[in-house]
């Protein structure tokens, strides 16, 4: 109803405030589709965002609490959204919004929900860690693709294979690359390449397109499957911008068939080119080697030693022949001494010996029984005495004995 109103008798502008309050909130709870605008995440309880119809493009605000917000699932900016919402309007301020109780994520958000789901659950066991990555082959006996028949995947694959090593081995798989079979198909061809030992890599690859033309290469089947492989796999699937789950699991993501082709095969002409450089480089280390192995030689060669190698022992032999000249005095001054030294014993040997007393003179007398004569005493007239001289022995007859006692006394 229309309120009666002049301007004569205007009414209160909390009356109308609360009039349209309530006309307002009459419309009740109602399920509205709509995109997740400037969602603003607060640590409080109650959680602000906008909401607009992508097709009108009309925006409005809502709350809801952090409960109905996480259970909605990864919402972000641009998330469709089914919400069910009722319309409030705030007395204070007279300003409106939505009162959100229930959200839930629809259209390609939906997929895009459950694949992150199915990426959390995934990585949480592990599936998707480095440790796990198998390293490429640089050169690989047989590659095997998997793709749809005659596609630009395959085409690119194949040409940008065959034009970097003329001689690849590709081992085509065909299979469907969208639907609700393709899943299951690439999971069979997947399997029998792993079990041919001539395949040393596999590639998955197919052409851009829609995230629900894309969904089998999030399915989990495949994803486990590849993750089972012992073969290295390379995911190609759509573009750069193109994220399936796949690529995560996948021992290299490649982000365009063509890429993936390069990442497995070598380019020969560049291959070819990194050996002539090599070669070139190994050549130069070579001759600068012997350079240096020449310059050394060469300043050895200048050495005293080897121009003439007998220079030290010449230099040794000076030394010996110095030290047995010296050894040569030394020796000779030794004998020298002692031979004076011995002259001089023997002077003082004869000096003191008998003979030399006899030799000025004197006699020494014994008598008949060979005991020296010292005294008068020991002999009596008649008795043979024998005489020993310097030069001989004469023998005497006692005639006379004549004492001196003064003699024996002075000689006390």
């Amino acid at each position: 109803m229309a309120m009666q109103s002049s301007a004569d008798q205007p009414q209160p502008l909390g009356r109308v405030i609360a009039a349209v309050k309530g006309w307002i909130e009459r419309c009740g709870w109602v399920w509205v589709e709509a995109e997740v605008t400037e969602l603003n995440r607060r640590p409080t309880a109650t959680q602000f965002l906008t909401l607009r119809d992508r097709r009108s493009g009309d925006t409005a605000r809502a709350t809801c609490t952090r409960l109905v917000l996480e259970q909605a699932g990864p919402i972000a900016d641009g998330t469709q959204v089914a919400a069910w919402v009722k319309p409030v309007l705030w007395p204070n301020n007279a300003s409106f919004s939505f009162e959100c109780r229930e959200l839930r994520i629809v259209g390609e958000g939906r997929l895009l929900a459950q694949i992150e789901q199915l990426k959390r659950k995934l990585q949480a066991e592990g599936l998707f860690d480095a440790h796990r990555k198998k390293r490429l082959p640089f050169l690989p006996r047989a590659i095997g693709l998997v793709t749809g028949a005659n596609s630009a995947a395959e085409k690119d694959v194949v040409t940008t294979c065959r034009s970097r090593w003329p001689g690849v081995n590709i081992e085509l798989a065909h299979t469907v690359v969208q639907g609700p079979e393709a899943a299951a198909q690439v999971i069979e061809q997947l399997r029998r390449l792993d079990a041919d030992p001539r395949i040393e890599v596999i590639v998955i690859a197919r052409g851009g397109g829609s995230l629900e033309d894309l969904l089998p290469f999030s399915d989990e089947g495949l994803v486990r499957a590849v993750a089972a492989c012992r073969t290295p796999v390379v995911s190609a699937i759509g573009h750069q911008s193109d994220s399936p789950v796949l690529d995560l699991v996948a021992d290299v993501a490649a982000i365009t068939p063509t890429d993936a082709a390069k990442r497995v095969v070598p380019d020969a002409a560049e291959e070819r080119e990194r050996v002539d450089v090599a070669v070139n480089r190994l050549r130069r280390a070579v001759v600068a080697g012997l350079v240096r192995r020449q310059d050394d030689l060469d300043q050895l060669r200048t050495r005293p030693v080897l121009r003439d190698p007998t220079a030290s022992f010449a230099v040794h032999h000076e030394r010996i022949a110095l030290l047995r000249d010296r050894l040569d005095r030394a020796i000779e001054r030794h004998l020298v001494q002692e031979q004076t030294g011995l002259q001089h014993a023997l002077t003082r040997v004869r000096t003191m010996s008998p003979k030399a007393t006899l030799e000025r003179g004197y006699a020494i007398l014994v008598d008949g029984g060979g005991d020296g004569v010292t005294s008068v005493a020991q002999v009596d007239e008649g008795d043979d005495l024998m005489a020993y001289l310097a030069d001989g022995t004469v023998v005497l007859e006692v005639r006379e004995v004549e004492a001196h006692p003064e003699l024996t006394q002075e000689g006390h």
